[in-house]
């Protein structure tokens, strides 16, 4: 019983975080025209959350490009614990080519999504195959090059039958592959997060992972974040892991990653492109600004990578 209470508060962030993201758009801080298919309403949020969001947001999509441009148009992208993310919808309208995009998260969120995309023409004039049809399950969706599939990441067997070569994503693992995850492994525990990372390294000849999600969980301030967590059910299972930029890149290197980089919001904030850091600073009055730079100082992002000696992509060189 404790699990299931403990799986319904994670899921429960993906409301959260979908919230904070529509109201961030709503202000214009960054364009997304799908937010409003997947989360009606939303409560005006703080600055300093906005902003966070913002960051969050830019960072990772400047690894991807980035990833895109350097590994072509065959590349796979797997996002796990992917919630009510529109990556993928955002990315087409950006005219970046790439392969198969797969995400992956909890059937109870699968099974939402696959609900609001199935009544929104919008949605889902992106996703048609050549004979026209996308395939609906209870927490599954195959289109042209999409696919949504439900299954619990803890269970290497799930992602095994889900996400291995020869399922109905139609991954290949012989083709460059991106993996995101967004505050995901932190609610799992250490040795199912070993398990899939040992699998994703020993399975994809060359692969890529961008990680987001919390640090320096340790101090005061951390505390702090951990206790809110809890008050709301989220137990930290993956917290060790979050308590420095080292320990960050441990996770992958301890694993059969050949390399991982971490940087915390700080560094992503200041390497973002600056004409549009100013146009956002604009939109709200920050009265805390001590406020944003410890949460900032409190989440990074974490990036890395696998890839044969022969490989020509050189994944190592995709960072800020």
């Amino acid at each position: 019983m404790e699990s299931i209470v403990g799986d319904e508060a994670i899921i429960a962030t993906n409301d959260n975080a979908s919230e904070c993201k529509r109201c961030a758009v709503q202000i214009g801080y960054w364009e997304d025209k799908y937010i409003n298919y997947f989360v009606r309403n939303s409560e005006r949020k703080a600055p300093e959350i906005n902003r966070g969001y913002y960051a969050r947001i830019k960072g990772i999509e400047l690894l991807i490009q980035k990833f895109l441009l350097k590994c072509g148009k065959n590349s796979q992208i797997i996002n796990i614990g992917a919630g009510f993310d529109t990556l993928y919808w955002r990315l087409k309208d950006e005219g970046l080519e790439f392969g198969n995009f797969v995400e992956m998260d909890f059937p109870t969120v699968t099974s939402r999504k696959c609900h609001l995309i199935k009544k929104s023409r919008v949605l889902l004039e992106k996703l048609h195959t050549e004979d026209g049809e996308v395939r609906f399950s209870s927490t599954d969706l195959h289109g042209s090059g999409y696919h949504l599939v439900g299954g619990d990441l803890r269970s290497l067997s799930e992602v095994k039958s889900k996400l291995g070569a020869g399922g109905e994503c139609g991954l290949d693992p012989s083709l460059p592959t991106l993996f995101l995850s967004e505050c995901v492994l932190v609610y799992m525990d250490a040795a199912s997060t070993g398990r899939l990372l040992d699998w994703i390294s020993s399975t994809f000849s060359a692969v890529f992972f961008i990680s987001y999600e919390q640090i320096n969980i340790g101090d005061k301030f951390g505390e702090v974040m951990q206790r809110n967590l809890r008050s709301r059910g989220c137990t930290l299972a993956g917290m060790e892991a979050c308590l420095s930029k080292e320990a960050q890149q441990q996770r992958f290197t301890s694993h059969g990653w050949d390399g991982s980089k971490c940087w915390d919001m700080v560094e992503v904030y200041n390497a973002l492109p600056q004409n549009d850091v100013q146009r956002i600073e604009l939109l709200e009055f920050l009265d805390e600004r001590e406020l944003l730079l410890q949460l900032f100082q409190h989440y990074c992002i974490t990036v890395a990578w696998r890839e044969a000696p022969d490989s020509k992509f050189d994944l190592s060189s995709i960072d800020f």
